[in-house]
């Protein structure tokens, strides 16, 4: 071999071996960063997915929520309308029945009016002793 002669790399040389890793390099960074742009594309997509979903569930909380209020405030309002109804029945009965008696002591009165200013002593009587008797 003369010294005119280039040196050819053989198979299997060292230089061969290191363009091959050279190679196998940028391919494993390609496929690295597809691999790292898919992953950030995947994690968008998941976020948002998230992001909608706490929305929705946020939306469907706050519509229970209202459904529940309106439910409960129309139970309230039949049951305060009941109770002023049951309220002013009982009222107007007690007026009713407040009326005969009075109507019942004015008959009696007539009937009997010594007996009814002797009732009416009496009573003004055992008032006044038990008033007298607190203070």
């Amino acid at each position: 071999m003369s010294s005119d002669t280039p040196i050819r790399d053989f198979p299997g040389s060292s230089s061969e071996y290191a363009g091959k890793r050279e190679g196998a390099a940028e391919a494993a960074h390609d496929h690295l960063a597809e691999d790292v742009s898919s992953l950030r594309a995947d994690m968008t997509k998941l976020h948002d997915t998230l992001s909608k979903f706490v929305s929705e569930a946020g939306g469907q909380a706050a519509r229970t929520a209202r459904s529940v209020g309106q439910a409960v405030a129309s139970q309230v309002g039949s049951t305060a309308t009941g109770l002023a109804s049951t309220g002013a029945d009982i009222a107007s009965s007690a007026t009713d029945q407040l009326k005969s008696f009075a109507t019942e002591l004015e008959g009696i009165a007539r009937k009997n009016p010594l007996g009814a200013l002797a009732g009416a002593l009496a009573l003004g009587i055992a008032i006044g002793l038990i008033v007298r008797g607190r203070g």
